[in-house]
């Protein structure tokens, strides 16, 4: 099994919650797909898609049991998980918040372990 991250504002994975399931940020819902992360991935994919946001929280998963999650290559030929459907809130091993520090986000502590 694989850990995968999603890194979402926290509003919008709290509404999901309450739904039940995750549809998808507006950037997911424009590719088709729900976009996830390695531990490897997840900081850069911060720097680069997030950068000055505040408001986001870190989301783990693993990857096997979430319907259909297809490793597809992206940014450097790395292959990144994405989800194409919806994503069930419960199968979320644990939700932690991940604050803009100032220059850069502070991912939890052990959060990769």
């Amino acid at each position: 099994m694989t850990r995968i991250y999603k890194i979402v504002p926290e509003v919008l994975w709290r509404t999901a919650e309450a739904q039940g399931r995750f549809e998808g940020s507006p950037v997911d819902l424009a590719d088709g797909f729900i976009h996830f992360s390695t531990a490897a991935q997840a900081g850069e994919t911060a720097r680069r898609h997030f950068h000055g946001q505040d408001g986001l929280v870190l989301a783990a998963f693993e990857s096997q049991g979430l319907g259909d999650l297809r490793w597809e290559p992206s940014r450097g030929g790395d292959l990144f998980p994405h989800l194409y459907g919806p994503l069930d809130t419960a199968a979320a091993l644990w939700v932690k918040p991940l604050p803009w520090n100032g220059s850069s986000h502070s991912f939890p502590e052990g959060w990769a372990a």
